[in-house]
């Protein structure tokens, strides 16, 4: 594992390296084989509810290698871990060592339990296991040198625990994408550093949020929005059952090739995006979207439009690495012009911003006066404003 991390480039120094080839994984993960508890890529859930939905998890490898590097941490520093688990715990503990302290919070007793056990378990009885809700119960603990945010996060309350100099690492989430930021302290905000793409369980408690979504199809297709009117989930279902708009693009990726800001300049162009996802486990035939989890969708109400792709069609005997079209389909009364408005947005990217490192992210708080970016858009949150402005 600690090979493979170092190879793919997540783990960049010798401290995070060691760390994760002493931490004995699997002790944190009992329910897990071997291979699925040391697979790079992939979560172990630990706990579901009713619904099946998981609600508590150990993150993939790589993730926690991202996140643990960077957060810089340093032997001596004063680290609050937001959401338990025990072995990123143990990580940090052991990059902070025994002159560190180590505080680990999670509002679920169960979540909280495993936590101690393991950690006592394997040798780092001094992780300070706190059962709590974070939007508050941190208050009394801090300052702290990092904040490392294990968990899907609406907002970032955490801000003023940060000490001088500080790094807060936070997975946040706007308009149905998460990204994982780090953010650093600059005047009157934070800068909103190396977002990377990532997806983690939504945080519980006081800090929750609740999207607008609709399951359709039998719950196999999913549609999610931020804010704005109620979905309407008949009207949606029905939409799915009528004719369907299409609309090719043009432009063209290669396998393997990411495309996300994408997603981030449909975010900023329009209030009406969100996501569409299929549900990888029972799959439908009902619609086609252009990756796995979470496709930029156009929705309204009654309405929606999505990104979709095809083969790009090759010129006989034409070799090289095959490339895919990017398109769009539409459903409902407003699919048409979903549609277009969706396919003008990716040719605009693919004209203007694809060659773009993305948009600059920057975090106030939600009284402050944050003038408007000249291309960009203001998420405004509970406690915070999260500004995406491109340059």
């Amino acid at each position: 594992m600690v090979a493979e991390l170092r190879e793919c480039g997540v783990i960049r120094s010798p401290e995070v390296a060691a760390a994760f080839a002493k931490v004995p994984r699997e002790k944190f993960a009992p329910e897990a084989s071997l291979s699925a508890a040391y697979s790079v890529r992939d979560t172990v859930v630990t706990k579901r509810d009713a619904e099946g939905r998981a609600t508590s998890s150990i993150s993939a490898p790589w993730l926690q290698a991202e996140m643990l590097e960077a957060a810089r941490l340093r032997p001596g520093a004063r680290v609050l871990e937001v959401g338990s688990g025990g072995y990123n715990a143990a990580l940090i503990a052991e990059l902070v060592g025994p002159e560190g302290v180590v505080i680990s919070m999670d509002i679920d007793p169960f979540v909280t339990g495993r936590a101690t056990r393991f950690l006592a378990e394997t040798g780092y009885p001094h992780v300070k296991v706190v059962l709590g809700d974070a939007e508050r119960a941190a208050d009394e603990l801090g300052p702290f040198d990092v904040i490392l945010v294990t968990i899907g996060a609406w907002d970032c309350p955490w801000g003023h625990l940060l000490a001088p100099g500080g790094r807060m690492i936070v997975p946040l989430r706007f308009c149905g994408l998460t990204r994982s930021f780090t953010f650093v302290r600059e005047d009157d905000h934070f800068a909103g550093l190396n977002p990377t793409v990532c997806g983690f369980i939504p945080i519980q408690g006081a800090g929750a949020h609740r999207e607008h979504t609709a399951a359709l199809a039998d719950r196999t297709v999913n549609l999610l929005v931020d804010a704005g009117p109620a979905l309407d989930v008949a009207a949606l279902d029905l939409a799915l059952d009528g004719n369907r708009t299409e609309q090719w693009t043009g432009v063209t990726v290669g396998y393997g090739e990411r495309f996300d800001t994408l997603h981030l300049w449909v975010a900023t162009r329009t209030e009406t995006f969100g996501v569409i996802r299929r549900d990888p486990e029972r799959g439908s035939d009902r619609v086609e979207p252009a990756m796995r989890w979470f496709t930029p969708a156009l929705v309204t109400p009654d309405s929606f439009a999505y990104l979709t792709l095809r083969p790009e069609q090759r010129k006989d005997g034409e070799r090289g690495q095959r490339r895919y079209e990017l398109g769009v389909y539409g459903h409902g009364r407003s699919g048409d012009d979903l549609v277009r408005r969706l396919a003008l947005e990716v040719v605009t990217w693919n004209s203007e911003w694809r060659a773009h490192p993305g948009p600059d992210f920057s975090l106030y708080p939600i009284g402050a006066s944050v003038p408007a970016p000249a291309i960009g858009r203001i998420f405004p949150k509970r406690h915070t404003q999260l500004v995406m402005a491109w340059r």
